[in-house]
This record gives C-alpha cells, sequence and structure tokens, in this order.
C-alpha cells in the first residue's frame, strides 16, 4: 500500500564517488520510490557535495524513526554528511513580523488564503497598530508589540516566547522596521527570512529610494537573505532587478522597487518552503 508522505532530504558532505548510488540504494532498500533529485558538487575547488533529493515512503511499516536512524548509520555517518529530512505531512508554521509597510504582508497572505503557501501562519507580530484589522480579516492573530529603546529586549523577550508558543518553523520579515538582536537571532538561526530593499549593501536606510534617486541609478533591486549577526549580510536567496531610466520620478521607483521587494520575498519563501535551500557558511545553494 502506498503512503502519501513524502520526504525531502537535504544534504550536504564532503564530496567522493558513490554518494548518489548510496542513497539511492538505502532509499530503494527502504521501500521508497525517489520523485526528484538534484546535486551540486563544487569539486575540485573546495570537495564538498550538496543534495536535495525527495521520494515517497511506499511501506506503511517502515516508520520515519527508524528511516532516520538508519539512515544515519548506514549512509550519513560513514559519509560524514549533514542533512535532514521533512515530510510532507505537517504544514510549516511561518510566523510574519511587519512594521507599517503592507505590501510584503499582503502578498504573503494573499498567496497563504490562495493555498500558494502551504504553510500554517499562527500569528503576526508588529510594533504598530495600522496592520491589526487586515491581519484579522484573515483570522489570525496579530501581536502588538511596541518598541523603543527602553524597552526593545523584554519585547523581544516577548516575541521569543509567542514564536516558541506557536511551534514556528520560521520567521519572515515583511518589512519589519528593527534591527534583530543578536541574541533574537541565536535562538533562529538560519530560520529567519528577511526583504531588503535593494541590491545588498548598497542603498542601505530609511529612504532607499530617494538616495537611489539622487544618485541616478539605472536598476532598483531587492534582496531577499536569512538574517545573521552581520546587518544585512546574511546568506542571500533571492534577488531581482528593474530597469529604470532618467524619466522614473521617486514615487516610479518606489511603486517598482515594492513590486520587485514582492516577488522576490515570496520566490524566497516558498524556496524554504519546499526545502531547496541549504546554507553553506554565508552562502545558499537553492535547488
Amino acid at each position: 500500500m502506498q503512503t502519501d508522505i513524502t520526504g525531502r532530504l537535504l544534504i550536504s558532505c564532503p564530496d567522493r564517488p558513490g554518494i548518489v548510488a548510496g542513497v539511492s540504494q538505502f532509499l530503494y532498500a527502504s521501500g521508497a520510490n525517489i520523485l526528484d533529485a538534484s546535486q551540486h558538487s563544487t569539486d575540485p575547488k573546495e570537495g564538498l557535495f550538496f543534495m536535495r533529493m525527495s521520494f515517497q515512503l511506499e511501506n506503511p511499516s517502515f516508520t520515519k524513526e527508524q528511516l532516520e536512524k538508519d539512515f544515519q548509520a548506514k549512509v550519513a555517518a560513514p559519509r560524514q554528511m549533514e542533512w535532514r529530512i521533512d515530510y510532507t505531512d505537517r504544514r510549516k508554521q511561518m510566523v510574519i513580523m511587519v512594521s507599517r509597510y503592507d505590501h510584503c504582508l499582503m502578498e504573503l497572505l494573499w498567496r497563504w488564503r490562495s493555498g500558494e503557501l502551504p504553510v500554517d501562519i499562527p500569528l503576526v507580530i508588529s510594533n504598530h497598530l495600522e496592520l491589526k484589522q487586515f491581519v484579522e480579516d484573515f483570522g489570525i492573530p496579530f501581536h502588538y508589540l511596541p518598541v523603543d529603546a527602553g524597552n526593545k529586549a523584554l519585547q523581544e523577550q516577548e516575541a521569543i516566547k509567542l514564536i516558541r508558543r506557536a511551534n514556528a518553523d520560521f520567521i519572515v520579515l515583511a518589512r519589519y522596521m528593527q534591527i534583530l538582536s543578536p541574541g533574537f537571532v541565536s535562538v533562529f538561526p538560519g530560520r529567519i527570512i528577511n526583504i531588503h530593499h535593494s541590491f545588498l549593501p548598497a542603498f542601505a536606510g530609511a529612504n532607499p529610494y530617494r538616495n537611489a534617486y539622487n544618485r541616478g541609478v539605472k536598476l532598483i533591486g531587492a534582496t531577499a537573505h536569512y538574517v545573521t549577526d552581520d546587518l544585512d549580510e546574511g546568506p542571500i536567496i533571492d534577488q531581482d532587478v528593474a530597469r529604470v531610466s532618467h524619466k522614473h520620478e521617486v514615487t516610479d521607483l518606489i511603486m517598482l522597487g515594492r513590486d520587485i521587494e514582492r516577488q522576490v520575498l515570496t520566490r524566497a519563501v516558498i524556496a524554504h518552503i519546499d526545502d531547496r535551500v541549504i546554507i553553506h557558511g554565508n552562502k545558499t545553494i537553492v535547488f
């Protein structure tokens, strides 16, 4: 009897002959049917191997726990693998943090409601109240945590409690205009996705499109990346650009820029949901 559970296996390890064969043979012996496989090797420069393989469990008597225990012993340990398997029978829990700008939040919620984002959204956290009604109209709890210089550490701890209580798998900063402390970031390593309004690190600050306009740029862009302690320097997941000219005003740049931000953030979130991203140092491999 075939099951409906699909597993997504992500692997990184030293490159050597026989890795694909070893993984494939193990899955076959475990009664799994391979649906898709992608791999990338940095050899000979670094000698590292990365792979994403999706498979369907066709033997209902073979539990996920037994599969992972055997994989570690028979395949991963001998090959010094870092690996994980996520399964489609459990929807990821995505928490959104946002301030006043609504365009990225709206895009995520619209796509979630239409079924394009196969996640649950247990809550939205904001340091402003402007978007409360909009979020609650989607039936999602909204938590208002105002932040100032005197209470930032306390409010971050409250946010961590809320996120942990929701058993969140990852967090999306949909234009959350606060710098997260190293203490906050360390609780969710590789699990916080941010959207930045430029090709990093250009035009940082409060008025990026005004700064870009003043420089007479010919391209504007957006970058989605994982958050690290180094501000806007985390591993990049997705980027895009649009061409502009001297004919474009600041308002045109803002409109075009917000469109790019929505698209780039959505693609990054989908890649994360689909387990297509492996973080390697300060870079990503996106299958």
